[in-house]
């Protein structure tokens, strides 16, 4: 018992020639190395290892085979197992990560070749004994495949029992049917056996009984509802869609970003603002983009690496840039439908118009606020790192359950600011009397849509999130993926097509920028001329002319 003494470092053949049990090196707060060879040349065990409150990086390959409970909680610097196949006789566990307990629960006892051979013989007793145990049907079956006389069925019957024990440690402790700890390797046994005919109580489970999984491995902490089993992606046809909508999501606003920059019009106040959404919906497009890398790198092993990529950068990285993104999106929405609504509300008052001065004091407002709302989490206000998709769902403290809440509110209140917006630019064009321009009108429209189906897609984020944070969840996280990656998402790809690239003025704006690399000269000189209608540029010609 070496716990709660100022230890450091566990050297090499530190317990060689020793007999080992239980060894206590929890509450160690400075322990952070264990050697390699620290438990070679143990005669024997050790079976018990603990190491909690420790500082303990990795543990040793070698001599932890004997070990059947390990118990590490809060040591939070243990974020690598050795591999799952090296605890042979490991029969419980108490850990720091669900995720260990994920890989845990894949593993399962280590069976040899004798065990082996008993289980393909008693596969198929199952429906003749539900208890999974060895005893009359065994040795009827034993009996019956190989025509044995009673004699030599009982002895088969007794080996095969025995040598199943033998390769079954589980809750073996020193007993007649225990095999020696100097068996010299696995097929080999040196067992005492019972005096007593096969059929007269033996009591092993063997294979895949139905008492298996009673008699499995118990690991705590037990995956919660927040980091199931599963990969950051689960669904298939999710994956597919990712896939499709990130590399989406960042080429579009990255068009529509590099257009607006080298574009030889006036810098208005909406091209200045669409120029902010376009960079808020790229933000977007590179969180999803990197979800759909990690899943893509971490398929169906992602327990091996979910510690990792939630706790060292990864997922704080992707957090805040997915929360900055998507507030600084909807920030930018509310002021385009009040700059929107204040334009055709004082349409015949020129000294009212916003300038833009005034747009870039409120956008950089606006950056400010997201900027602060990304970084809470980061400072232990919530926590980016409580899910596999990086979002701040941690509720557990007042202060990130008010933080959340404040989150979804915010993008209510943009909702409401929206909505009335429009509503009443909806009544001041249908109203004779009020003089509007049929610029703003059309502008006003086209601003509807692409703001209605923004909070339209938000809407079930909002919903869902709210009754999450009041713990009545509607539903799973492996549910709330799919709006992760449907809902979610689809702004930020609709976005550039609404305001952009389905526009007449940014197909002006392609066009004089093709004009000046030397492209579609014809029609880039009749449209400045305004004689006729621009004809599109042809597709062919742009391929053969654009260099890639």
């Amino acid at each position: 018992m070496l716990n709660s003494n100022g230890v450091k470092e566990i050297q090499q053949y530190a317990f060689n020639g020793s007999r080992l049990e239980e060894v206590y090196l929890h509450r160690n707060v400075d322990l952070e190395r264990i050697d390699e060879f620290a438990f070679d040349g143990v005669i024997h065990g050790p079976t018990y290892l603990d190491l909690s409150d420790t500082k303990v990086c990795s543990l040793p390959l070698i001599g932890i085979k004997t070990i059947e409970k390990l118990k590490a909680k809060n040591t939070w610097t243990l974020k690598v197992l050795p591999p799952f196949r090296t605890f042979l006789h490991l029969q419980s566990a108490e850990l720091t990560f669900p995720s260990h307990c994920c890989g845990l629960k894949k593993l399962k006892r280590w069976r040899g070749d004798s065990e082996a051979v008993i289980c393909n013989l008693t596969r198929a007793l199952g429906p003749q004994d539900p208890q999974g145990y060895l005893g009359h049907a065994l040795h009827r079956r034993l009996n019956a495949s190989f025509a044995l006389q009673p004699a030599a069925a009982a002895a088969a019957a007794t080996a095969a029992a025995a040598a199943a024990a033998a390769v079954d440690l589980a809750g073996c402790h020193d007993g007649p049917m225990c095999p020696s700890r100097e068996s010299p390797s696995e097929g080999q046994f040196y067992v005492e056996l019972p005096p007593e005919r096969p059929d007269d109580g033996f009591d092993f489970a063997l294979c895949d009984g139905p008492h298996l999984a009673e008699r499995g491995l118990l690991c705590t902490p037990l995956p919660d509802a927040l980091n199931p089993c599963e990969d950051v992606v689960s669904q298939g046809f999710l994956r597919v869609l990712l896939c499709v909508v990130s590399p989406l999501a960042v080429s579009a606003n990255f068009l529509v970003m590099f257009i607006l920059l080298t574009s030889q019009q006036k810098f208005s106040v909406t091209r200045f603002l669409m120029g902010h959404l376009a960079f808020a919906d790229f933000c977007m497009g590179v969180y999803l983009l990197l979800v759909a890398s990690v899943d893509l790198y971490t398929r169906s092993y992602y327990h091996r690496y979910a510690i990792a990529w939630q706790t060292e950068g990864g997922c704080n990285l992707a957090g805040a840039i997915s929360v900055f993104g998507c507030e600084l999106s909807v920030y930018t929405l509310t002021l385009i439908s009040l700059q929107r609504w204040h334009a055709i509300f004082y349409a015949m008052r020129a000294d009212r118009r916003v300038r833009l001065r005034h747009a870039a004091a409120l956008m950089l407002a606006g950056w400010l606020l997201c900027a602060t709302l990304a970084v809470l989490p980061l400072v232990g206000v919530s926590s980016y790192q409580k899910v596999s998709i990086c979002l701040p769902m941690d509720t557990e403290k007042p202060a990130a359950r008010a933080y959340v809440v404040s989150l979804l509110m915010l993008n209510v209140v943009a909702f409401t600011v929206v909505s009335l917006c429009y509503l009443h630019i909806y009544l001041m064009v249908h109203n004779p009397r009020h003089q509007s321009s049929r610029a703003d009108t059309s502008m006003a429209k086209r601003m509807a849509l692409l703001v209605f189906t923004n909070f339209l897609c938000l809407a079930p984020i909002c919903f869902y999130g709210l009754f999450a944070v009041l713990h009545q969840p509607l539903m799973t996280i492996t549910d709330s993926k799919v709006l992760l990656v449907l809902f979610y998402p689809l702004n930020s790809c609709a976005h550039p097509f609404f305001y952009a690239l389905l526009t007449k003025a940014f197909h002006r704006d392609i066009l004089m920028l093709l004009s000046r690399m030397g492209l579609c000269q014809r029609q880039a000189h009749l449209y400045r001329s305004h004689l006729v209608s621009i004809p599109p540029c042809s597709p062919a010609h742009m391929a053969q002319h654009v260099p890639v």
